[in-house]
């Protein structure tokens, strides 16, 4: 059975005729899974998997990337925010692209371009190289997450399309679970090269089975592209991305390196937002889909969510690291417990979701998120009690993050009009990528802002610069070099203190912004809603 992925020619009755004439309603879905359906569902997450997973792996072999190329952590750092900064620039003309080429025909071309930068990038002989090559992942990678939404919000329709999301969340979940430990584990027992070597035959299957299971494109080619918006709004992502990410290692918004890019990306965002609402007929994205109120509600809670989330997620394997003394791998196993959670939860948010709209299990995983973050603070303040707590915390937390996070992006598409599915798709990715890059970003300033307070910690910092040079060096470390406050009685036990203490500053700061997405995510709909319906919320 083949499964349409784009519009095709009308037809008599069923969901392909309906999502044609763009008045798809829930009586031309049906209400089960089929196997169609979850055949095109198995493309999209292997797509997902690869580029999701490539968005933390990396992340683990920086030290490494620093040893094999001579390198300095500020240029090895640039193999991270060059795939970002890409990602971020093509986003915005995904659903565009979309519409004029086709779901299927754009999907396997992005593929193929991540599957070609990924060799490359094992296959690079110094460090600029590898850089280039990230960014080549990145303009393949970057369309694919909206493009699966589309793809997927299009086949499901809306009574499955919480289920649906249940299965999306699969990749959503291996990215920050699942990439520590599979980097660290290649990097141990197979090189570094391997992080990128391993996408290579997935991408194949995935170019394989895209092209026999999803349906010929009927693209519908009618709206010119919008060049005045894409001259604005991609560079004005990237520049204003680069100035964010730029924030924790200058440790300032006042450091010409943050908010010179940051200003001028903001400047060119706000010009295309004029651009898209006063003189554009057909805009790079449609800022109009905002009228629409569930679109609204679930961006704003997806906003101020993800910013924690993010924030939050990419610190616990180096607080485990940290304050635990474990290597990359045991850093990544430890977060398992998390993923655990939210593995249990997904699925059951998913049915509600498609019985009674995303409202109420949206509330419940905000709830249990903040419970879970609370915890874990708790627990990494009293270390004592490590594995009750600690564990316990991240379990909560991750089962509230199976009611949340793809409850909240199927929201944001659910009562849009087929028509409107593309555009609000990369709508709901760009406002998730910059939401990461700003939470990641404030999260490891108040993390840097509170180490530097502590003069046990500076002076840990400063012994491991001197255990480094000595090491490099070959010569032993000499005595006299020691900070004076390491030579003191209780130096570790002070270390840890204050490492403890400013890991719980962002863990509450984080509970806290999870908590403020009770406010829009009250409003969301407890009703099943239908394509282009208002959706009440009583």
């Amino acid at each position: 059975m083949v499964h349409r992925v784009d519009n095709p020619v009308p037809r008599k009755s069923g969901p392909e005729a309906a999502v044609a004439r763009g008045d798809a309603g829930t009586s031309d879905y049906p209400d089960h899974l089929d196997s169609g359906l979850l055949k095109v569902t198995s493309v999209c997450v292997l797509a997902a998997i690869m580029t999701i997973l490539d968005t933390t792996v990396v992340n683990v072999a920086q030290r490494t990337f620093i040893s094999q190329f001579g390198s300095t952590q500020a240029v090895v750092a640039w193999t991270a925010t060059g795939y970002t900064l890409a990602l971020a620039a093509v986003i915005p003309m995904t659903g565009w692209a979309a519409d004029r080429f086709g779901t299927k025909r754009l999907f396997i071309g992005s593929v193929v371009l991540f599957t070609a930068g990924s060799l490359l990038c094992a296959v690079a002989g110094d460090i600029t190289q590898l850089i280039a090559f990230r960014v080549v992942q990145g303009l393949g990678g970057g369309m694919l997450m909206p493009l699966v939404f589309t793809i997927l919000t299009r086949e499901a329709g809306p009574r499955r399309l919480g289920r649906l999301m249940s299965v999306l969340g699969i990749p959503m979940l291996l990215g920050p679970v699942g990439g520590p430990v599979l980097g660290g584990w290649l990097i141990d027992d197979y090189g570094w090269r391997w992080i990128f070597l391993i996408n290579v035959p997935i991408g194949v299957v995935a170019v394989t089975l895209a092209a026999l299971i999803f349906a010929k494109d009927r693209p519908s080619g009618a709206e010119p592209f919008d060049i005045v918006g894409m001259l604005l709004l991609s560079p004005g992502l990237a520049s204003f991305l680069y100035g964010v990410s730029s924030l924790p290692e200058h440790g300032s918004v006042t450091d010409p390196q943050v908010w010179v890019p940051a200003v001028i990306g903001a400047a060119l965002v706000a010009g295309f937002v004029a651009h898209a609402l006063l003189r554009a007929a057909h805009p790079l994205i449609d800022l109009r889909l905002f009228t629409n109120r569930v679109m609204a509600l679930a961006n704003a809670a997806m906003l101020v969510f993800a910013a924690a989330f993010f924030g939050a997620i990419l610190l616990l394997p180096s607080y485990f690291q940290q304050l635990f003394h474990q290597t990359p791998f045991q850093s990544g196993l430890h977060v398992i417990p998390q993923g655990l959670g939210a593995m249990i939860t997904m699925p059951v948010a998913g049915r509600l979701m498609d019985r009674q709209g995303p409202g109420k299990i949206v509330l419940v995983g905000i709830t249990l998120m903040c419970t879970g973050m609370g915890v874990f603070a708790y627990g990494s303040w009293h270390q004592d009690a490590y594995l009750p707590v600690l564990v316990t915390g991240l379990v909560v937390f991750g089962l509230g993050m199976g009611c949340t996070m793809m409850p909240l992006s199927g929201a944001a598409v659910q009562t849009l009009r087929p028509e409107q599915v593309a555009r609000g798709s990369t709508l709901i990715n760009v406002n998730q990528r910059v939401a990461g890059s700003v939470g990641t970003a404030v999260m490891s300033v108040i993390l840097t802002n509170q180490v530097n307070r502590s003069d046990a910690v500076s002076a840990a910092n400063r012994v491991a610069a001197l255990q480094e040079q000595a090491r490099t060096s070959g010569r032993p470390l000499d005595p006299a070099a020691l900070p004076a406050e390491a030579l003191r009685p209780g130096f570790a036990q002070q270390v840890m203190h204050d490492l403890s203490h400013a890991y719980t500053m962002v863990f509450v700061v984080a509970a806290v912004m999870i908590a403020a997405a009770y406010l829009p995510a009250a409003f969301l709909p407890r009703k099943p809603v239908a394509h282009g319906s208002p959706a009440p919320v009583g």
